[in-house]
């Protein structure tokens, strides 16, 4: 079955990805917010299992691939809290991305980062998942993630 035949599910299975559940928001804020077909998803960053599995800072404690994978991490979680929202993946369509790096004064390297983010949402949800992007440089991320994203997407209504 060629990628484009397959659904934004068969893909992230494909990529020996699943869903992980949704982190409670851990200040106040909700995890999303519908209005019309347009879903603002929290920033999230790449918790696994509740916990982050990387800390610090890109040009710091961080190396590129690591900053790449942890940006993808944190994508996975993204979509989890949009299909939750939108009630599958089919219906999502990313509309924006913003990724923050944490990253040290030197480091430059910020859209590579992103690609990490940027590739798993259009691995995942292949044209649906394209989208204009964002990538910003910050001294410091809550809990010292290395990225954070948030993700705007649309609802479709009938796929």
């Amino acid at each position: 079955m060629s990628q484009k035949s397959q659904t934004p599910q068969q893909r992230l299975a494909a990529l020996g990805l699943e869903l992980p559940d949704i982190a409670a928001p851990a200040a106040n804020y909700i995890a999303w917010r519908r209005v019309g077909d347009v879903l603002y998803v929290a920033g999230q960053v790449p918790f696994v299992d509740g916990r982050l599995p990387v800390t610090g800072k890109l040009g710091g404690v961080v190396g590129m691939e690591e900053g790449r994978r942890q940006a993808g991490v944190a994508a996975l979680n993204a979509l989890a809290a949009g299909a939750r929202a939108a009630g599958s993946l089919e219906r999502l369509v990313v509309a924006h991305v913003q990724v923050f790096v944490a990253s040290t004064p030197e480091f430059t390297d910020q859209h590579l980062v992103a690609n990490g983010a940027s590739d798993l949402l259009a691995e995942v949800l292949g044209e649906a998942g394209r989208h204009p992007r964002t990538a910003i440089a910050v001294p410091v991320l809550p809990l010292d993630a290395p990225v954070e994203i948030q993700v705007t997407f649309t609802i479709a209504d009938a796929l």
